[in-house]
């Protein structure tokens, strides 16, 4: 995974959460903390139930944004857990193949460079 990858992926992160934080300031006219504070809550699916839309766009715009943003968030997770799996793999693959070269030349008293 090349940097530019996470890079979109926090990206992608950070502008479901602003849209969301927005689109529930405009809508339901929450101060922007409670708007923010909701979006987060969604998007986490903890759903503490003390800020509810009570605006027919509202409830629309919470469904889609949880299809959105799950979607995304779930899409980055993935994303992460693979580069981290890929990132142990190579260090492993290096170690074992330090460790076979070290054994080489012990029982050689070769070095495999040359």
């Amino acid at each position: 995974m090349t940097w530019a990858r996470p890079v979109t992926l926090i990206s992608a992160l950070i502008t479901v959460i602003v849209s969301g934080t927005v689109f529930f300031h405009l809508v339901e006219g929450w101060s922007l903390l409670d708007s923010y504070f909701f979006t987060v809550v969604t998007l986490s699916t903890v759903g503490y139930g003390s800020i509810v839309p009570v605006t027919a766009l509202g409830k629309i715009g919470t469904t889609v944004f949880i299809f959105t943003g799950l979607g995304i968030f779930a899409v980055a997770i993935q994303q992460f857990g693979e580069f981290t799996l890929r990132r142990r793999m190579r260090k492993r693959a290096k170690r074992i193949e330090e460790s076979e070269e070290a054994y080489i030349k012990a029982e050689t008293g070769k070095d495999t460079d040359a």
